[in-house]
């Protein structure tokens, strides 16, 4: 019977540990300083070589190497009886099926016998989160005061599990998922030792998949291996149920052009394709925080091929911070329902209609007839802290910067604007063709209006306003309306300034009634003929 490939790969020395260095070197050095400890902790998610650590680290005190920078060495009797698994000063522990008080009292009954041929005898207790609340009081007296030829290693995925009572009694390491590069090049180095053909492509996708433990993407990486073919990133798709990385891409495009056919008709075509429902949505989100992450000029934090980064920086602009929250929010849901829903795909199509009612652009107001108005009209509400003396700051003043919502009524509205809005959607499936960028500035802001020829776009902030002021991204704006609208239009980019009335167009900018809606937050109430 052939062993299997995380077996046969586990490490046997401190260096062929990979991405502990933090832990190992802790060890290490108290190793060579004579600071063994009597219980150690060791945390950490499954896979990330807690086991591992103990098993070198009871051969390292027992080796009998006189270097004890060369501990373990491999080589002398007691290692090479560790390795062999014969070892009777080690005794390894299974907590997951020995949970009972009974147990560890006769693990407390047994410990005070020295040790049989080495100097310390170690008990490596795995998962020790399943000890039982009886278990554990029962093993405290031990951990506190235990015999001077007794080290305990226990092991835990679930650390906040374990009774403080215990932590406080042991020394604790804290195991890291292992970066994607470091697993990438261990199992490159495990595959051409064992004749296995693999692309690049497929070790990253394995790699990814094993969300940090080198022991699952060592067992995944065997499966494959196993058909006796070069593995490919298709065959790790097909063995895993996951979609291609363009199945992810195209629901994100279609998101982007607010296409919901386009969108369903890919997620269908996915799952029809052998993709699990809840490994879809999986993938949905990780690239989706991928873009949130890009959006939030944390993008060093992105695991992505280098192909794949410049098609995550145009789509991470498509969407503003609070939209990916929200749809992020949706697939996660999707996620965590998939494996109980009725119609596996429901979670997913549910997830991926609400996120574009997410982006629903606001509806317009209908614009108001022109009127005078009175001071007398003019409601200012009190602010907290504001007293009739002691105006609040007035805002500067630009002729870029327009209130928000009814901003549309200070330019009036026509049947060109008309035409513009109806048609908006299609507008920005046209230049989303041309520049990925540009619908994505688009996406950010609002039209809020027409005057003489002049469509005024409406942004939330001076940032994407200024991007899109960009002489290439207007243009390809106007072709774009041009072309779906079929008329010619100038664009001016302003920033809305919040939630206020706009200014009727026969009321002065300088005067009073203007002050009191800029400045003081005031709302029209009454308009007189």
């Amino acid at each position: 019977m052939s062993q299997a490939l995380y077996r046969k790969w586990r490490p046997q020395s401190w260096e062929a540990v990979v991405g502990q260095d933090h832990v190992i070197q802790t060890l290490r050095n108290a190793l060579v300083a004579g600071r063994i400890a009597h219980a150690y902790l060791f945390a950490g998610p499954r896979g990330t070589g807690k086991t591992t650590t103990a098993r070198l680290l009871a051969k390292a005190v027992n080796c009998l190497e006189a270097d004890l920078t060369r501990r373990p060495c491999g080589h002398c009797e007691h290692c090479e009886a560790v390795n062999a698994g014969h070892f009777l000063d080690l005794i390894e522990i299974d907590a997951a099926s020995n949970t009972s008080v009974d147990d560890v009292r006769d693990l407390r009954d047994k410990i005070n016998f020295s040790p049989n041929q080495a100097r310390y005898k170690v008990y490596i207790i795995d998962e020790v989160h399943m000890l039982s609340t009886a278990a554990f009081n029962a093993l405290l007296k031990t951990l506190e005061e235990p015999p001077s030829h007794a080290i305990f290693i226990l092991a835990t995925t679930e650390v906040h599990k374990i009774p403080a009572t215990v932590l406080s009694r042991c020394q604790r390491h804290e195991f890291r998922r292992i970066p994607v590069p470091e697993i990438v090049a261990h199992l490159s180095k495990l595959a051409a030792s064992e004749g296995i053909e693999v692309t690049q492509q497929a070790l990253e996708l394995i790699a990814r998949q094993s969300t940090g433990a080198m022991r699952d993407a060592i067992s995944l990486l065997d499966q494959i291996a196993a058909s006796g073919e070069k593995v490919t990133v298709e065959m790790v798709h097909d063995l895993l149920g996951t979609a291609t990385s363009q199945a992810v891409l195209d629901i994100v495009d279609a998101l982007v052009a607010r296409d919901p056919g386009r969108g369903l008709t890919h997620i269908h075509r996915a799952l029809d394709a052998g993709s699990d429902p809840r490994q879809f949505a999986r993938q949905m989100v990780d690239y989706l925080r991928s873009l949130l992450l890009i959006r939030m000029e944390n993008g060093d934090q992105v695991d992505a091929p280098a192909e794949l980064r410049a098609q995550m920086a145009s789509h991470a602009q498509a969407f503003s911070i609070p939209d990916l929250l929200r749809i992020i929010r949706y697939f996660n849901e999707a996620a965590n329902e998939a494996r109980s829903a009725w119609q596996p795909a429901l979670p997913l199509e549910m997830a991926f209609v609400a996120s574009l009612q997410a982006e629903e652009p606001p509806v317009e107001a209908a614009p108001r007839p022109a009127a005078a108005v009175s001071a007398s009209a003019v409601k200012a509400p009190a602010r907290e802290g504001q007293t009739a003396s002691k105006p609040a700051p007035v805002q500067p003043d630009s002729a870029d910067v327009v209130p928000g919502e009814a901003a549309g009524e200070a330019y009036g509205s026509d049947a060109v604007f008309k035409q513009i809005m109806q048609n908006w959607k299609k507008i920005l499936r046209q230049v989303r063709q041309e520049n990925p960028q540009t619908q994505g500035l688009l996406n950010s802001c609002t039209p809020i209006g027409m005057k003489d020829g002049m469509l005024f776009l409406g942004f939330t902030g001076e940032l994407v306003k200024s991007k899109m002021e960009k002489e290439e991204h207007l243009e390809i704006a106007r072709r774009a309306i041009s072309t779906v609208a079929n008329v010619e239009v100038s664009i001016r980019c302003v920033v809305s300034a919040g939630k206020r009335s706009a200014l009727p167009p026969d009321v002065d900018s300088d005067g009073m009634v203007a002050a009191a809606l800029r400045d003081l937050g005031g709302e029209i109430v009454d308009i007189q003929s």
